[in-house]
């Protein structure tokens, strides 16, 4: 002040300079204050803080939908259209006053301007367009300007998927808003919302959420371009136009710098840019954003406030006085006047509206805000309904009609659209209950009210959480941030969760992570899983060694698996009786845990091949002489079994004695093959398979079921499978050597008697229907004679067997004997010939 007489300052500047915190500073400094705020949001948000400051019995607060006044209040924080101005205060400020030229409210702030003052000092506070305007509108105004705290700088256009953490995303309908959160939530892991639409509750809960660090990205309106002080290091413009109420236009500058001025708090520079849905922003408009250099308002919204209530007709002309300066744009559409043109035509409300008192009541009654933003016909008749009981007899609104609307809105089912216009209408009943002279308890219906309000926020604000928030990623995120431990548990299942949130699961040594995570959900879940599972992998491989052999086996694919699920594989060795284990390749394996698991699985598989293969170990073990000792050495390369004539030269080397110690040992030497019995059983096929296919480096092939001596031969089979398993291929069937043997007996029997018949021993014997026989016994070397009388079968040619004496075998024995795979056992398994 100056001598004594009111001071009248201006303080303007862009967004972070401190002006509110001036102002609030400055009226704390007055034995009593008011300030005006353009959003109920924030003058809740500084009235908690004033509050604070000085005690909740001495601060007021006064908005449309909310009033908490102690008897005693020295200070006044208020939305802009609810200040009481019959009341005297030695300070007094008004908010946003820039908002003068807006088409909807401008005539409210302009209002403020002309004459809302403090006893001694009255403050305006907003961007410096309206320097020249408040110079037209307050001549003695003295005008401070503030300078931005920190630098705000354009980053040009970045792909939505490429945005920084800690931005928010602009947009200027609820459906761009919501496409916009889907794509960052399956790309970024979530994001909070903010609409204007929100309830302050609502949206107070979504800022936290991102204040909070569970999320790191905002999706907004321009709802964030006023009062909503947050983290915020960069905003992305999606779209550069909205509609205003008449039609769609593009944003102004002033109106860029707004919402791009949330980036970068107090002393942290800050960023803006677009999106790649958005058309790039030109050089000369990013110049005036960054510089804060806009073209001044020239004009504001203005509306008579000095209203006749003689008559309705009187009221709607002094509504409708012009303005007598240029500069001043009368307001033509508000709602409150469109509601009284609308109620004005009802002859039964006009006719309640001859006498003064009724008709300021009419008026009063038509700035019940419609918070839907739709002014239908049904606010409309909402409002006649309410101007109806308070005229009437009664002049107060019923109580069971009052409860009625009111019950009707207490419902949280749906879905976010229409929580958001059950939250709109709700608050025209906290308005309604703000007036203690209509209802017949007010202060029920306002809790009443404010009760159902809350609940619906709440409901809201979970919904927006499920739709646009993956919590799982963002509470990983924000512990993987803050915390050194996670709370970690694996469930019998192998369902590994992290904070108790499912991450994946874990299956024997393997984490596999949830399928459904994508982008930086699937990398928090990763970066958890690598936090909180090495420890029970390790616990896990301890519990692999300590188990049974019976824990282990072998799947389809040739894996060894550990109580059902695959930790290792077979991989070629130096033969086929001696492959290497390989770990499942896993990120949470060290060296040292690898060779753990090797050891364990090592020892079951050197214990499995020398039990299965047990009549090979005898042999090997086992007084034999050359020529026998290479026909073992022959017979433990196939694994149990060989054709015959592949040892024809060895077996004709042998003398008595050889025969009856290979005989001795259990080794057939048949007429088709040299085979062990017990090696061309289910469980030693089984691991025959296994073996001969990690020798070649393929993937095994699926044996013939057990129990089964003959099938047809399957082309797809890698070449050798069938001799490797035991099997000998005849005339398109694989069938087992021993039944080979057996079918041969029985065919030279019948055939030393004459022709014969595809009998039923031969049948049987074969495993085969009757029309698949006789290829069968032609590669037997018998040929098919059919006649009338039926089909028989004849040698293609008698041959007698040439019998060769025996005969040194040479040094073959002895080299075979270094080469012998019964070495590579004894070396790999630690078996023992017990020679």
């Amino acid at each position: 002040m100056t001598s004594g007489a009111e001071r009248i300052t201006a303080v303007l500047g862009p967004t972070n300079t401190g002006k509110t915190y001036l102002a609030i500073e400055r009226m704390l400094g007055h034995a009593s204050g008011m300030i005006g705020f353009p959003l109920r949001l924030l003058a809740r948000e500084n009235y908690d803080r004033i509050a604070g400051l000085r005690g909740a019995h001495r601060v007021a607060l006064v908005t449309g939908e909310e009033k908490i006044i102690p008897p005693h209040a020295s200070w006044w924080v208020c939305t802009v259209e609810s200040m009481p101005l019959d009341r005297s205060v030695g300070f007094l400020a008004v908010d946003e006053v820039q908002l003068a030229g807006d088409a909807e409210r401008g005539h409210i702030f302009t209002d403020r301007i002309l004459h809302a003052r403090g006893r001694d000092e009255t403050m305006f506070l907003g961007a410096d367009t309206a320097r020249p305007i408040l110079r037209r509108l307050v001549p003695s105004i003295e005008v401070i300007q503030r300078p931005r705290f920190s630098t705000l700088s354009y980053a040009g256009p970045k792909k939505l998927t490429r945005l920084p953490r800690r931005t928010a995303v602009v947009a200027f309908s609820a459906n761009d808003v919501y496409e916009i959160a889907d794509l960052v939530r399956r790309q970024r892991g979530g994001a909070a919302v903010v609409l204007g639409a929100l309830s302050p509750r609502a949206r107070n809960a979504q800022v936290g959420l991102y204040q909070a660090g569970e999320v790191d990205y905002m999706v907004a309106t321009d709802a964030i371009g006023m009062g909503l002080n947050m983290d915020l290091d960069h905003v992305a413009f999606a779209r550069l136009s909205k509609f205003d109420g008449r039609g769609p236009r593009r944003l102004t500058a002033a109106e860029i710098a707004q919402i791009a001025g949330r980036a970068g708090r107090h002393m942290n520079d800050g960023s803006f840019g677009t999106t790649d849905g958005a058309d790039p922003l030109d050089p000369e408009l990013v110049e005036a954003v960054e510089n804060h250099r806009f073209d001044p308002l020239k004009s504001v919204f203005w509306r008579n406030t000095n209203l006749s209530f003689r008559s309705l007709s009187d009221l709607l002309r002094s509504l409708d006085r012009p303005a007598e300066q240029p500069y001043l744009m009368r307001k033509r559409d508000a709602d409150d006047h469109t509601a009284l043109q609308a109620l004005a035509r009802d002859p039964e409300i006009a006719a309640r509206a001859e006498r003064p008192d009724r008709l300021r009541l009419l008026w009063e009654v038509c700035q019940i805000p419609d918070f839907r933003k739709i002014m239908t016909d049904a606010h409309t008749r909402l409002l006649g309904q309410i101007y109806g009981h308070l005229s009437g007899p009664a002049e107060s609104l019923p109580t069971d009609w009052v409860s009625g609307h009111v019950a009707r809105l207490d419902r949280t089912e749906g879905d976010i659209d229409t929580l958001v216009q059950r939250i709109a209408h709700i608050r025209t009943w906290t308005y309604i209950s703000h007036r203690p002279d209509w209802l017949a308890d007010a202060q029920h219906w306002q809790e009443r009210a404010r009760a159902i309000e809350d609940k619906l926020s709440d409901a809201l604000h979970e919904r927006l959480t499920q739709r646009f928030v993956d919590r799982r990623s963002s509470v990983l995120s924000k512990r993987l941030k803050d915390a050194d431990t996670l709370a970690a548990a694996v469930n019998a299942e192998g369902d590994v969760l992290v904070e108790g949130h499912y991450v994946g699961r874990l299956e024997g040594l393997a984490f596999r992570p949830d399928a459904s995570a994508t982008g930086d959900e699937a990398r928090a879940l990763a970066a958890a899983a690598r936090r909180v599972l090495p420890g029970e992998i390790a616990r896990r491989i301890g519990q692999l060694e300590s188990d049974a052999d019976h824990a282990f086996a072998f799947d389809a694919d040739g894996r060894i698996v550990w109580s059902g699920t695959p930790v290792a594989r077979l991989a070629p060795g130096r033969d086929a009786l001696s492959p290497q284990i390989e770990p499942i390749a896993n990120d949470f394996l060290s060296g040292h845990l690898r060779q753990r698991i090797q050891a364990r699985l090592g020892r079951w598989l050197g214990q499995r091949v020398a039990n299965v293969f047990k009549p090979l170990f005898e042999t090997d073990a086992a007084e034999l002489t050359g020529p026998a000792r290479g026909l073992a050495f022959q017979i433990a390369e196939g694994l149990g079994s060989i054709p015959a004539a592949a040892a024809a030269a060895q077996v004709s080397a042998l003398g008595p004695a050889d025969r009856k110690a290979l005989a001795r040992l259990g080794i057939k030497l048949g007429m088709t093959a040299i085979y062990h019995p017990a090696l061309v059983k289910p469980a030693a096929i089984a691991l025959r398979a296994q073996l001969w296919a990690a020798h070649r480096g393929i993937r095994p092939t699926v044996p013939p079921a057990a129990g089964r001596i003959s099938v047809a031969v399957d082309e797809a089979v890698p070449e050798g499978f069938y001799a490797a398993i035991g099997f000998q291929v005849l005339g398109g069937r694989a069938i087992r050597v021993d039944m080979v043997e057996r079918l041969a007996a029985i065919a030279r029997r019948l055939a030393a008697q004459g022709p014969f018949a595809a009998t039923g021993e031969i049948l049987a014997a074969a495993a085969c229907k009757p029309g698949e026989i006789a290829p069968v016994l032609a590669a037997l070397g018998y040929r098919a004679a059919v006649a009338e009388s039926g089909t028989t079968f004849v040698p293609v040619k008698r041959a007698r067997v040439r019998r060769i004496g025996p005969r040194r075998a040479g040094g073959g024995a002895a080299a075979a004997q270094a080469d012998s795979p019964f070495a590579a056992l004894r070396v790999k398994f630690g078996t023992r010939s017990g020679r």
